[in-house]
């Protein structure tokens, strides 16, 4: 059967521009949410968002190609960029074996806005000729592909905010299947934006708090909503045998994935969890994950009412006693949901948590909700823990449910 691989890693995020940054910021407990500096949002309920700072997309792309690029693919090429230079594996692998699953869950949403926006106000031909392919949801792993000539498999999976374990998840299976022996991998989304604030504000998904140190409080008894953030995550999976015979730097193993859906409504998830516990048990499974392993999961935490409850008890229904022994954390109090990047985001956090033993903290959370019963890793810092095996587990609206395993790296 052939293994996977953790060998690349790259990230822009709310809480750092590259992966060194954001995953000493989040053992450190940074918060990466702030008072939105975008736009003016004095008409709006929402006034705060983890939005990427000091971003310089000139590091990875032309000028004269970076205006043709929406936001949310210039973070996707920067975070492949990094990956990609991390592994060190360009050169060694056939291109018709090297692919691009990169997704996102909304797409270039600023470029439809702006182009909508000239074509109402100036008529057709103020639409630019770079519309199109500047706004579609694939074109990240297109311009991904492009850049490093991968003609093997490609997929720009779409399923919200498990987007980007969606897209992690499947890149796994077509590894473990034999179609590709690398493959670049991830998600990346830039919606902070009025028109999506106020989308999501007015379905009362958002958080109305204004202090941003208390807006993304996952599993706390006052949280109220979730923040937006933006960003990108990805990831180098490789076949074993590839890695090993290059010499590769080998972060984890990747080793069970979980996709299922909960059938159940447009946006809520389902109260009986079982879409998600069902998700969690599949990957645990393939995983061969027991009970004596130490479990670290990072939530998908979103701090929204029935998120935190649901998959507080999708982890009891999958995991039973073992739930309670688990270390559980949600990274989204420091970066906000990062929608279709939060999936790869979060699953870059568990490669590195069993790789470092560290469980990053769950912070700003101070009184946790009585139905969410399990260690949420409430701190201001990083715990340190000899961690066997670590999940991440991500929800989206439709009802989409991911799980993805990775275990501590053994010869």
């Amino acid at each position: 059967m052939r293994r996977v691989v953790v060998t690349g890693l790259g990230a822009i995020t709310p809480v750092g521009n590259d992966i060194n940054e954001t995953w000493k910021n989040m053992c450190d407990g940074v918060c990466g949410i702030g008072t939105i500096t975008k736009f003016d949002t004095s008409e709006l309920a929402v006034h705060v968002a983890g939005e990427v700072k000091d971003f310089d997309a000139l590091k990875y792309i032309e000028k004269r190609e970076a205006r043709k690029i929406d936001m949310y693919c210039q973070y996707a090429l920067a975070a492949a960029a990094q990956a990609v230079e991390d592994s060190k594996v360009l050169g060694t692998v056939d291109e018709t074996r090297l692919g691009v699953y990169v997704g996102a869950g909304i797409g270039g949403l600023y470029t439809f806005v702006e182009n909508t926006q000239n074509f109402y106000n100036g008529g057709p031909r103020k639409v630019s000729p770079h519309f199109i392919p500047k706004m579609i949801g694939n074109i990240a792993a297109g311009r991904i592909a492009i850049e490093y000539k991968a003609k093997g498999p490609s997929l720009a999976p779409v399923s919200a905010c498990a987007t980007g374990a969606n897209a992690v998840g499947e890149a796994f299976r077509a590894i473990k299947d034999g179609y590709a022996d690398v493959i670049i991998t991830g998600g990346a989304e830039a919606v902070i934006h009025p028109l999506t604030i106020s989308g999501f504000a007015n379905c009362k998904a958002l958080s109305t708090t204004e202090d941003p140190s208390r807006a993304s409080i996952p599993f706390d008894v006052d949280r109220n909503g979730f923040v937006m953030g933006e960003g990108a995550g990805m990831l180098v999976l490789e076949e074993y045998e590839h890695a090993k015979a290059r010499g590769a730097k080998i972060y984890a193993e990747f080793v069970g994935y979980g996709n299922t859906c909960d059938a159940y409504h447009v946006t809520a998830p389902d109260p009986e969890a079982e879409g998600l516990a069902n998700a969690i048990k599949i990957a645990f499974a393939e995983g061969n994950v027991t009970e004596n392993d130490n479990v670290y999961i990072n939530a998908h935490g979103t701090s929204t009412h029935m998120n935190d409850i649901t998959e507080t008890m999708a982890i009891k229904k999958a995991l039973g006693e073992q739930a309670y022994k688990a270390s559980i954390s949600s990274t989204k109090s420091m970066t906000g949901h990062m929608l279709g990047a939060t999936g790869a985001v979060e699953a870059i956090v568990a490669v590195l948590a069993v790789k470092e033993g560290k469980i990053p903290p769950t912070i700003g959370t101070k009184n946790v909700d009585p139905e969410c019963d399990l260690d949420y890793t409430i701190s201001d810092k990083a715990v340190a823990k000899d961690i066997t095996v670590s999940a991440s587990t991500n929800l989206g609206f439709g009802g989409h449910d991911t799980c993805l395993v990775f275990k501590a790296y053994n010869e």
